[in-house]
């Protein structure tokens, strides 16, 4: 069922057609809502006014901000009745981000992940272990939904205990795994501890990996450690989850399934749309969802539309590996976090001044988080005060970012000061 032919390989003609077909019903459950019947009418659009995929550009925008500013239901445009799953960010920068589904979008969502397990190889006869986090978070669910739809027996091991991890791949014969790139590395270190080969002693064939920025050379190292083939994956909450690009075999762009979203690649600054084959601002509109539709969502992840079409015969557009975010949102270890979320701890001591920098770099197989601030001057040097201080300020981080930062305290003037905006964040592992 899930090798769609007709779907995925369908001609561009076709294709474009389905697409306008969707989003003037998109346009018309969106218009449920006051706040894009205010936009709509405020620009002179309806459904009866889209006639070609051209036609998405007399659409508003839709940002992060929106869906903040109208929590946590204000952008429900379906009956509120049918609503029976909501997913949330962790809203550490202010109000969170909340998506609702019906039974048809989780049924749409289960479908594409199914699709994209599927043009990796996955057959009904794999066992399917996720590592992600279940929840909130829509990596868990989400890849559960769609391996269970696609028939394969899942094993939902959730984050973290890597020697159970890897008990479970032993006993219960993993043959695919979904995890993110740095703790497919973890993994293979257990393995190497619990001196196992994953390459003769496993099952293990095949890696799903995304969530976390990584190189084609982490990518190439975790396929030689763990004995796979590693397929990256692009998703986000805002568009259900895992399933909205996928790589297939042939590992030249990830097919972006274009009977569910249409996208545009703008320029982040003129908001204007650029050529095929250039980078910018990746925008997606949903075309399957009733409860909560979004129109032209700013996703601030840059990207390209890969130029030609793939050998594999899908006729849905790729996207390259996204070069990072627009804004200043970074990915550690899975983890979205901002700078604001960081400063807004370091504030809370007196004992600190307003200068800091955050580093970001990969040590051995780990992505490490560093936050180096400045003491203020009327602050003592004293040897276990600054201990102390520095335990308070780890421990506050990490219950705001979920992860657990190095922290270094440094003498005030330490760290450098520039004109203009300040560099708060040097990620090195784009070096």
């Amino acid at each position: 069922m899930y090798w769609q032919e007709e779907i995925e390989t369908m001609q561009r003609p076709q294709l474009e057609q389905l697409q306008v077909e969707r989003l003037k019903r998109t346009l018309d459950i969106a218009g449920n809502t006051p706040f894009y019947s205010s936009l709509f009418k405020s620009r002179g659009v309806a459904s009866s006014t889209i006639h070609s995929l051209d036609d998405i550009k007399k659409l508003p925008f839709t940002t992060k901000e929106d869906l903040r500013n109208n929590y946590p239901f204000g952008l429900i445009a379906g009956d509120p009745k049918d609503a029976v799953r909501l997913h949330s960010s962790s809203g550490t920068t202010g109000n969170p981000t909340v998506i609702v589904h019906s039974r048809h979008d989780l049924d749409s969502w289960a479908n594409l992940v199914a699709r994209c397990l599927y043009m990796v190889g996955l057959r009904k006869t794999d066992v399917f272990q996720n590592s992600s986090g279940y929840g909130m978070f829509t990596g868990g669910l989400g890849f559960q939904y769609g391996a269970e739809r696609l028939g394969a027996l899942t094993v939902p091991a959730a984050a973290g205990n890597s020697r159970r991890q890897v008990k479970f791949i032993m006993d219960f014969g993993t043959t695919a795994v979904h995890a993110i790139p740095s703790y497919a590395t973890r993994l293979a270190e257990v393995f190497g501890e619990m001196g196992i080969d994953p390459k003769k002693d496993t099952r293990l064939t095949t890696l799903i990996i995304g969530a976390e920025p990584h190189t084609e050379a982490q990518r190439k190292r975790i396929e030689e450690l763990l004995g796979v083939k590693a397929y990256n994956c692009f998703g986000m909450s805002e568009m259900n989850g895992p399933g909205v690009a996928f790589e297939c075999t042939y590992q030249n762009g990830l097919h972006l399934w274009e009977d569910t979203y249409i996208m545009e690649i703008i320029d982040p600054e003129t908001l204007k749309p650029v050529p095929d084959g250039e980078t910018g601002e990746l925008v997606l509109t949903t075309l399957d969802r009733e409860m909560m539709p979004l129109i032209r969502y700013r996703t601030r992840d840059l990207t390209r539309i890969l130029p030609g079409v793939c050998s594999c015969g899908r006729t849905h557009r790729r996207i390259d590996r996204l070069k990072g975010r627009s804004d200043d949102m970074f990915i550690v270890k899975g983890v979205n976090i901002f700078p604001m979320q960081i400063e807004k701890i370091l504030l809370n001591f007196k004992e600190l001044s307003t200068n800091y920098l955050i580093t970001i770099e990969t040590v051995g197989n780990n992505d490490e988080l560093t936050v180096e601030v400045e003491l203020a001057e009327m602050f003592t040097d004293e040897y276990m005060a600054l201990q102390q201080l520095t335990r308070q300020i780890t421990g506050q981080l990490r219950d705001e970012i979920l992860l657990t930062p190095k922290v270094k305290l440094v003498e005030k003037g330490t760290l450098p000061l520039t004109e203009g905006k300040a560099v708060r964040v040097k990620d090195f592992r784009k070096l």
